[in-house]
């Protein structure tokens, strides 16, 4: 994500299928774990049923704040969110953040 119009983009795909945003800091040697587990799990997954959106938090601080507005969230870094609907229905930060329980917790927006 590198623009603000994103964020309507986000809410109106939302409504067909689950929307991932990762927040990374690239200061911040947890946040690179967390997006290397992220990815790595993803690309054994067998289908990805859900757009995912990858935001640098210290290029685009604004639009991350926007994000923590819009959704109702507190801001974490690094932070994974699920949108659904255009509502944030599940967020996780830093060693919390986990593919399998992201993959659960889509599932169960899905139905």
């Amino acid at each position: 994500m590198n623009r603000m119009e994103q964020l309507e983009e986000i809410r109106s795909l939302s409504e067909t299928q689950p929307v991932v945003i990762f927040k990374h800091s690239t200061r911040c040697s947890i946040s690179s774990s967390a997006l290397d587990r992220l990815e790595r799990h993803a690309a054994k997954a067998e289908r990805a049923d859900f757009a995912a959106y990858f935001l640098d938090l210290i290029a685009f601080r604004p639009i991350s704040n926007a994000i923590a507005d819009q959704f109702g969230v507190e801001h974490q870094s690094p932070q994974v969110l699920l949108i659904k609907n255009g509502k944030c229905l599940y967020n996780n930060s830093h060693m919390g953040i986990s593919f399998q329980e992201l993959q659960e917790e889509m599932k169960s927006v899905s139905m």
